[in-house]
């Protein structure tokens, strides 16, 4: 598989891609954030999209569910995903596994297991982010961050590792602009007074409190304004330790 050639292409191509985008945000230190990972997947028309993911196990990364479930392969301990970088290691996806009551994003349930092919071998640039605990609360006026590759204003493209700082909100600042905003499973980021956020497509992105995996970027106004929506993983945790489970006894002997 061509892939860099192939990503290369749509990256100049598709300017509306759901890659993840950051608003407001810097270029991350590389490497800094070693979990994260470019998922790539090629659309029904035959162009490559990306978007963002989260590596929570050696063999499973968590993203969004409203991504096309189309052919994947993800990239791990990728700074600059146009260039060769000695660090990235490029895996299939095996199994994509959509939280099942999902219908789309704006009602829920946004979250997706990708089972890849073979095990990321981890590495200073390759790493996992854990996931939340029973004692591990995201309250409102907590400050969290997400990182992502895309745009980095409504116009400029970038194809290095973006992070911002994201204020957690109030569920009523999410409750009265989206109309099925759930404050059980999702959470509502951004200050909406700062031009600081995840933008268009919002892509499967982890929203880390603490160094864990609070939350997964899901979706938003149009405009790019904030706040926007994250699914709230702590809500998940059941299904995501079962499903993970099934799938180890899966490719038990």
């Amino acid at each position: 598989m061509m892939l860099p050639l192939l990503l290369l292409l749509a990256f100049h191509l598709l300017p509306g891609s759901i890659a993840e985008e950051i608003i407001g945000g810097h270029e991350a230190q590389p490497h800094s954030r070693p979990y994260m990972a470019l998922v790539a997947l090629l659309r029904d028309d035959g162009k490559w999209q990306t978007c963002g993911g989260f590596l929570v196990e050696e063999d499973i990364v968590l993203t969004a569910a409203h991504i096309p479930r189309s052919p994947m392969t993800v990239i791990l301990g990728a700074h600059d995903f146009l260039l060769q970088e000695e660090t990235q290691q490029k895996i299939p996806v095996k199994k994509a596994i959509p939280h099942p009551n999902f219908i789309d994003a704006t009602s829920g349930n946004d979250i997706m297991i990708l089972q890849l092919k073979t095990k990321a071998q981890l590495t200073p640039a390759v790493g996992l982010l854990p996931l939340p605990g029973d004692s591990d609360q995201v309250r409102p006026g907590q400050v969290c961050s997400v990182a992502g590759w895309g745009r980095i204003t409504q116009n400029e493209t970038t194809s290095k590792l973006h992070e911002v700082d994201l204020i957690i909100q109030e569920p009523f600042q999410c409750e009265h602009r989206f109309l099925n905003y759930d404050r059980t499973s999702q959470l509502c980021v951004g200050d909406p007074q700062k031009q600081r956020c995840s933008f268009k497509g919002d892509s499967g992105g982890p929203l880390v409190c603490g160094n864990v995996a609070q939350g997964i970027a899901s979706y938003g106004k149009e405009e790019g304004i904030p706040p926007r929506v994250f699914t709230k993983i702590s809500s998940f945790l059941p299904w995501i330790k079962k499903t993970i489970k099934h799938l180890q006894l899966e490719e038990s002997p």
